[in-house]
């Protein structure tokens, strides 16, 4: 099962079901080994998680290597990144928070995609650091992280549609 990105940023990911252990005196196999469910009978159950939630950053880093399996290794160049920190203020101070528009002022989309997939790959460390280099280049205070990481993935939502 796959991640599955929603409109307001949240993702839905799987959930292995947990292994049960029963005790060797009370498990049911001829042997006196503990049974476990087959993945074959184990149900998969997901779970909804919002920026911000332990594991957003993960699952969304994961989600957009989904995206595209295929894509090379990410590589944060000096001119993507700073492009990057200018979509990502334009975006948070925006009234309507409009991501289109935004993308269609960069110059290199794909630098900017790529220094933002790096961002993601470091966790959250690297989004609150990320945040405090755009407060700091562009002024005002840094962004949480949760809504840092929310405005990445709008953007690679949209670089990635067709």
């Amino acid at each position: 099962m796959e991640i599955v990105r929603n409109d307001d940023g949240t993702l839905v990911v799987p959930i292995q079901p947990e292994r049960s252990h029963i005790a060797d005196e009370d498990a049911d196999g001829p042997s006196g080994e503990a049974e476990t469910p087959s993945s074959e009978t184990a149900e998969l159950t997901t779970r909804v998680l919002h920026p911000g939630e332990g594991g957003y950053d993960e699952a969304l880093a994961q989600w957009d290597l989904e995206q595209n399996p295929d894509r090379p290794p990410v590589v944060s160049t000096a001119r993507g990144r700073q492009e990057a920190m200018v979509l990502v203020h334009a975006i948070a101070n925006s009234p309507d928070g409009e991501v289109t528009s935004a993308l269609a002022a960069l110059t290199d989309p794909t630098a900017s995609g790529e220094a933002l997939r790096h961002v993601l790959v470091g966790g959250v460390p690297s989004v609150e650091a990320f945040a405090a280099e755009i407060a700091e280049a562009e002024g005002g205070d840094p962004l949480p992280a949760h809504e840092a990481t929310k405005i990445i993935g709008e953007v690679l939502g949209e670089l990635d549609s067709p």
